[in-house]
């Protein structure tokens, strides 16, 4: 009686996929395969739909249960694929009595999709996680849904408005995995610098960083996901000035450089806002480094509006890029507008890449002499403070090693254990 789960797309994805394991454990699910679909592009849908077909070629005669933002914002894609057992609705992944339910679902049942209109859910739960299988940092989701309308995005209609896990029951849990031997904690969420907006008081983001930092003193280093610059409060810039155990390594969701660009996308921000916070927050911890996401070919971009994006990765300092080659959603404002021919995108999206590589080649050759502390995820391979990924001589899985950092291959730094 096996439970496999193949999952796609983000962080919080991953998070969610180990809760759904525990939950259709715990019902007494067995030969299944759960699929967490991602939504963010077309190519991420066609990769889960491929997944899905390979695992009924290898399982054929487990259950297929898709879920995740995909199975949410287009059930029907997946209720036509005669390997699909049933499309299960996001908010239903994460509930055990969904699972207990299909204890004794058979192929064939009459009802192959549950999926719920998303903007009914009000509440997120704070699911308590005892660790993520496998892994040396831990995940904690803290935040669920946007309440942002982006122009290119489908994620509001796969996770439903903003909602946020209480402070309370954050800190409690950060307690019990730190209590398990987590020495790292990664929050994570859809939109996670809007957490508590929706909370009595609406408290800031920065008000939860400070409160486990002040609640959960043996809490060694604590990491931020991904950021919305214009969110980011007071409350977060003191932290990041004055909390060491906040670890330097920021990843912005700045999707382009150019100001039209921005204003088409509908973002919240423009080019300087950026500049501004990265010039900021290196004032304030100078050995920060910067991760970023970035769209390549949004309708009616032009070569000189590219140049902006493209030159925002050296104007904010960037050093891990996430580039994505642009893809029309159906159901989004952007999908309607001019489209950039797919050459184009494909190669400005490489160009991208290659300025993220160059940068990663100076964020190393600058490293060189430096001393960190790796997080050993697995025999001979960690990573820094900064998230930057290193080949180190000594420590286990769990380890956090005092290092000097000696050189570096083309894909890690080299450390020398102290």
């Amino acid at each position: 009686m096996t439970i496999d789960v193949l999952t796609f797309g983000c962080r919080l994805n991953t998070v969610e996929s180990e809760m759904m394991k525990r939950e259709a454990e715990a019902a007494g699910l067995g030969d299944v395969v759960l699929v967490n679909t991602c939504a963010v592009t077309g190519e991420a849908v066609r990769q889960a739909r491929q997944a899905i077909r390979r695992a009924r070629r290898e399982n054929p005669n487990a259950r297929i249960v898709v879920t995740g933002c995909a199975a949410q914002t287009e059930p029907k894609t997946f209720e036509a694929m005669a390997e699909v057992d049933l499309v299960l609705g996001n908010d239903q992944k994460l509930d055990r009595a969904s699972y207990a339910g299909l204890a004794d679902f058979g192929v064939g049942a009459s009802e192959r999709v549950k999926v719920n209109d998303i903007f009914s859910v009000k509440e997120t739960a704070g699911h308590l996680i005892e660790g993520l299988e496998g892994r040396t940092r831990a995940f904690v989701q803290v935040q669920n849904g946007c309440d942002h309308r982006c122009t290119f995005c489908i994620i509001p209609y796969g996770r439903g408005n903003s909602r946020s896990v209480p402070s309370g029951a954050v800190v409690d849990q950060v307690k019990r995995l730190v209590g398990n031997g987590y020495r790292e904690v990664v929050l994570t969420g859809v939109d996670i610098t809007s957490w508590g907006a929706d909370l009595p008081g609406a408290p800031g983001f920065g008000k939860l960083v400070k409160a486990l930092l002040r609640h959960v003193p043996d809490l060694e280093r604590l990491r931020i996901s991904s950021i919305d610059s214009v969110e980011a409060d007071g409350d977060l810039m003191e932290a990041i000035a004055t909390e060491p155990r906040l670890m330097p390594h920021f990843h912005l969701s700045l999707q382009a450089g150019d100001d039209l660009i921005l204003k088409r996308m509908k973002r919240r921000h423009l080019r300087d806002d950026a500049i501004r916070f990265c010039a900021e927050v290196r004032t304030l911890r100078p050995d920060v480094v910067f991760g970023a996401d970035l769209i390549a070919g949004f309708p009616t971009e032009t070569e000189a509006m590219f140049a902006n994006s493209l030159a925002i990765v050296a104007e904010c300092g960037l050093t891990h890029l996430h580039v994505f080659p642009y893809s029309p959603r159906p159901g989004t404002p952007a999908a309607r507008m001019p489209q950039v021919e797919k050459a184009v995108i494909k190669e400005r999206a490489a160009r991208l890449r290659a300025a993220g590589d160059a940068a990663v080649g100076r964020h190393f050759a600058a490293e060189i002499g430096a001393s960190r502390r790796v997080l050993v995820e697995k025999a001979g391979l960690g990573r820094t403070e900064q998230f930057t990924l290193t080949e180190i001589d000594r420590g286990e899985p769990g380890d956090i090693v005092a290092a000097t950092i000696t050189g570096h291959t083309t894909r890690a730094l080299t450390a020398r254990a102290a």
